[in-house]
């Protein structure tokens, strides 16, 4: 991955953080107004995809970076990858 990609993923990742943190402030304010439980969970649904989706575009990164190091055989760049999803997720 080169350098303009590494700084674009890292903006769309900080972008896509705030985001959530914005969705989470939004959660917090409707507890405090004391909404109603079942949209309070529709909103947490909402921010726990979001997290999600962030997380796997992160695990992704992890991935590219295994895949591209040249001086790593196909079969380490692959006990590599497992190693990554058997640690984070």
């Amino acid at each position: 991955m080169n350098s303009q990609e590494h700084t674009q993923n890292h903006d769309a990742m900080l972008k896509r953080l705030a985001r959530v943190e914005g969705q989470i402030r939004g959660i917090q304010a409707m507890i405090k107004r004391g909404v109603e439980c079942e949209a309070v969970a529709v909103q947490f649904r909402a921010a726990r995809k979001a997290l999600d989706k962030a997380y796997q575009e992160l695990l992704m990164c992890l991935v590219e970076d295994a895949m591209v190091d040249d001086g790593q055989s196909v079969e380490e760049k692959l006990t590599q990858v497992r190693a990554i999803f058997t640690k984070y997720t």
